[in-house]
């Protein structure tokens, strides 16, 4: 080989493995293709008790805004309505909140159901909906304050077990 200019100012470096070479990703023994054996026969389980109550709860809570979601789908489609009229006959403000939460409910649920962030966000997002309606505009659902405490209630129940569940996740 030639000698090149540089030869005499950069150190040599050292020949490192190329990328396809496997030798270091190999195990050496038989006892490195082994799994740990614990003594009680359970494997440790990084999910905490918290965190399963925690999904298990918003997965309950997935459940109820589908339906939710989807008896505002029914009155927006008329099913039910009677002879009184459907969804026309009510007024525009129970209209566009009937829309609101018949979307936002069922979007909430799938977040809900897939215990990803922005379904708790969303999910958040329609209980403060629901009780700010029943609470500040009660020509519309009747002006009920049983609806904002049981929502408000669930929320409460959500909060508690996210604490929790991260203080778990710290320990």
């Amino acid at each position: 080989m030639a000698a090149t200019p540089i030869d005499g100012i950069l150190p040599e470096m050292p020949k490192r493995p190329a990328m396809t070479d496997q030798t270091q990703a190999r195990p050496r023994r038989p006892g490195d293709m082994l799994e740990p054996v614990h003594a009680s026969g359970k494997t440790p389980d990084p999910v905490g008790v918290w965190t399963r109550y925690l999904v298990l709860f918003l997965r309950l809570m997935a459940a109820i805004w589908l339906i939710k979601g989807l008896y505002h789908w029914a009155a927006v489609c008329g099913v039910g309505a009677g002879a009184q009229g459907g969804f026309e006959a009510h007024s525009l403000a129970w209209q566009t909140a009937t829309v609101l939460f018949a979307v936002l409910d069922l979007v909430a649920a799938v977040g809900l159901w897939l215990a990803a962030p922005w379904g708790a966000v969303v999910w958040l997002t329609s209980v403060v909906s629901v009780a700010a309606v029943d609470i500040f505009f009660p020509q519309i659902y009747g002006g009920s304050f049983t609806m904002p405490l049981a929502v408000l209630g669930l929320l409460g129940v959500y909060l508690t077990l996210a604490i929790f569940a991260a203080r778990e996740r710290q320990a």
